[in-house]
């Protein structure tokens, strides 16, 4: 008897501990508020890119880079069997157009699955390098490239892996082949991944990678996603999507990080795009993650971009830019700016392009 109460206490107890995992979840993760449109001057899909736009990253001479075409667990796919791309636009151009970039051969197009990007540029050699995170066949890499602006192309240099990457969202580069990279599963096959983001466990984490050091630099956070540096690069600003929080954390010389404080913020922020003149940080949002999770075309997840003034001050002031309730924009994942010009993608649907010369609303 005695047995048998004690099994039944340890089954309580788990049921337990897996409810509230769930409920956790639930609110935090499948979080679902329902936005009013606020509109920018002179916005217009980008023709050619219907397959998602998930990251962007613009040099400083403002060519955009944009992945597209990620297929990833949970999420829909508007063409499930169409490879990944990479598209560059020229925001120098009146009216751009986003062209896609050749790849080397040698490199397997028929698996692409670009997710994260980042930049590094070599100002002596003025060479840009571009990393990309790959997930083919539900793997993880990181892949570098070389960008050759003069043939619109991208020359595949290597591909990382590694046991402390095993699902890796999004990335900065610190250098030709060193960066951060938020780890956003523990598990590496897609059921197990399910599982552990339902019971809402604390195991993503921030990793440096060099060639000849890799380490976890933070840990304990719920869904890792965007990451990026400061403009003096002594600050990593990174997102855990599933507690809607903004992480600041000062960067040392040996790579490791340290706490600076975090910013809790009312939307499912994803990528950072941070603003080199100003230091602004931008972020695409999902305003509802439940209609992510659970495409409805007669329900549609809508989208977000939100811009964080003063993050490092006592009072950082955090204004939405733009908002649309998915009769434009599905679930938006980035927004990027270039001298007045505003790039918003999405994790599976278009992307937007608009003129922010005209004023904004402020949420404070």
């Amino acid at each position: 008897m005695g047995k048998l109460l004690t099994f039944g206490v340890v089954v309580a107890a788990l049921l337990g501990f897996l409810g509230e995992r769930f409920l956790n979840y639930r609110s935090k993760m499948l979080y679902d508020r329902e936005v009013e449109n606020i509109e920018l001057p002179n916005c217009r899909l980008l023709k050619g890119i219907d397959y998602g736009s998930e990251d962007v990253v613009i040099l400083p001479n403002g060519l955009a880079f944009i992945s597209s075409g990620l297929k990833f667990p949970l999420l829909p796919s508007f063409a499930p069997d169409r490879p990944g791309e990479i598209f560059l636009l020229d925001l120098n151009e009146n009216d751009p157009k986003p062209v896609v970039l050749r790849i080397s051969r040698g490199f397997d197009l028929t698996s692409f699955n670009p997710h994260g990007m980042s930049v590094h540029i070599d100002e002596t050699d003025n060479v840009v390098y571009l990393f990309v995170v790959n997930h083919p066949n539900h793997g993880s890499t990181v892949e570098i490239f070389k960008f050759d602006e003069e043939n619109n192309s991208l020359l595949h240099l290597k591909t990382i892996t590694h046991d402390l990457l095993p699902s890796i969202n999004d990335i900065v580069a610190l250098g030709p082949d060193s960066f951060y990279a938020t780890v956003d599963f523990y598990f590496r096959a897609t059921t197990m991944k399910v599982i552990e983001k339902l019971l809402y466990l604390p195991w993503s984490s921030v990793v440096y990678y060099s060639p000849t050091e890799v380490k976890e630099v933070a840990s304990g956070f719920y869904f890792t996603n965007g990451i990026n540096i400061s403009p003096a690069r002594k600050y990593i600003y990174f997102v855990d999507i599933a507690d809607r929080a903004l992480h600041v954390m000062e960067k040392h010389d040996n790579n490791s990080l340290t706490p600076v404080k975090v910013l809790t913020v009312e939307t499912l922020a994803d990528n950072l795009d941070v603003d080199p003149i100003t230091g602004d940080l931008w972020a695409g949002c999902h305003p509802n993650g439940w209609k992510l999770f659970v495409y409805d075309p007669e329900n549609l997840p809508g989208s977000e971009v939100i811009r964080i003034q003063n993050i490092l001050s006592d009072e950082p002031v955090v204004t939405q830019v733009y908002a649309n309730n998915g009769s434009v924009l599905q679930g938006s994942s980035v927004a990027a700016v270039y001298e007045g010009k505003l790039i918003v993608g999405t994790v599976f649907h278009k992307a937007l392009l608009c003129d922010l010369n005209e004023p904004v609303q402020d949420t404070e």
